[in-house]
């Protein structure tokens, strides 16, 4: 038993994690940006506030709403990046209810 379990943890720690990619969304196009969400599913893109230089932005952006959590769902968003200020992706958002106190 001792070696199975010995057995197990090797080869969950041989695995590849499943990292995240992040992004300066400034430094590529719109559609590459919304390409990058596409294939990988979720990335995070980090952008300067336009109010606030000097305050960095970023967030999660999806493919679908299946990479949301059950109890959110993907909204459309916009994002700056090279090319446009107004680059079209989704985010996950939580779900809210008309009686939630």
């Amino acid at each position: 038993m001792r070696m199975f379990i010995v057995g197990l943890c090797l080869a969950a720690s041989a695995l590849p994690a499943q990292a995240i990619s992040r992004y300066n969304s400034m430094q590529m196009s719109c559609s590459q940006a919304q390409s990058r969400i596409q294939s990988e599913g979720a990335v995070i893109l980090r952008y300067r506030s336009a109010r606030n230089p000097s305050l960095p932005l970023y967030d999660r952006y999806v493919a679908h709403g299946g990479y949301c959590k059950q109890d959110e769902f993907a909204k459309l968003e916009v994002v700056p990046t090279a090319d446009t200020n107004r680059c079209r992706v989704l985010r996950c958002m939580q779900k809210t209810y008309p009686f939630d106190d």
